[in-house]
């Protein structure tokens, strides 16, 4: 017998110079496969979202008095000066806007005040019946009073009201006729007007009963 009845058989090369480990291909192939390799590099991704980076820190919203905390001794100071400005220059505008505020309500009421006497003579009109239904003084009247309840003035002062001496001038103190309880507003001379808290003219009514 020949020695080469003998020879081990030799396996088929892969083209690489090894051999061919049964199963050795699928591994492989499993291992380095579009799966896989999607699979690192969004775990890769991920990592990378997790670590926080100088800019990440320093652009992290922080509280004052994180801020104030943090800072070194000189720093700290002018960072209180600085929040106290900030406050002085808030309370400066809120005051500045109430002040502008009431400015604009003089103004009106400076124009309302000069229009009284005006209405005053429509009331009269109104109870001597001059302001007729259809009537061109009707007309006027109401145009008028309309531009006075635009600037936001407000009449007040009716009979049968309790009298308040803080909105009342009680120009009359007339015995009770029995049916009213004492105080009480029997009839208004002239109605009152106000502007907001500015009062522009107290209602000049007649009292019921003796003046306290």
């Amino acid at each position: 017998m020949s020695d080469k009845d003998f020879e081990e058989p030799i396996e088929p090369s892969t083209g690489s110079g090894r051999r061919e480990v049964p199963g050795d291909e699928g591994s492989e192939a499993q291992a380095s496969g579009p799966d896989s390799q999607g699979d690192q590099t969004d775990a890769a991704a991920d990592a990378a979202d997790d670590e926080l980076t100088v800019e990440d820190i320093l652009d992290a919203p922080q509280t004052d008095e994180a801020a104030v905390a943090e800072a070194s001794e000189d720093d700290r100071d002018l960072l209180l000066d600085l929040k106290r400005v900030q406050a002085e220059y808030a309370n400066y505008r809120r005051r500045t806007e109430e002040q502008r505020q009431v400015e604009i309500d003089r103004a009106k009421g400076s124009v309302a005040k000069g229009l009284l006497p005006v209405l005053d003579d429509l009331d009269r009109a109104e109870k001597h019946g001059d302001l007729a239904e259809g009537s061109p003084l009707l007309a006027i009247a109401e145009k008028l009073r309309g531009v006075v309840a635009r600037l936001g003035v407000e009449r007040y002062g009716e009979a049968g009201e309790a009298f308040d001496p803080q909105q009342h001038e009680a120009i009359f103190h007339a015995p009770n006729p029995g049916d009213v309880a004492d105080g009480t507003i029997l009839d208004v001379v002239e109605v009152g007007y106000r502007l907001g808290d500015i009062e522009l003219r107290p209602a000049k009514v007649v009292v019921a009963g003796g003046a306290d």
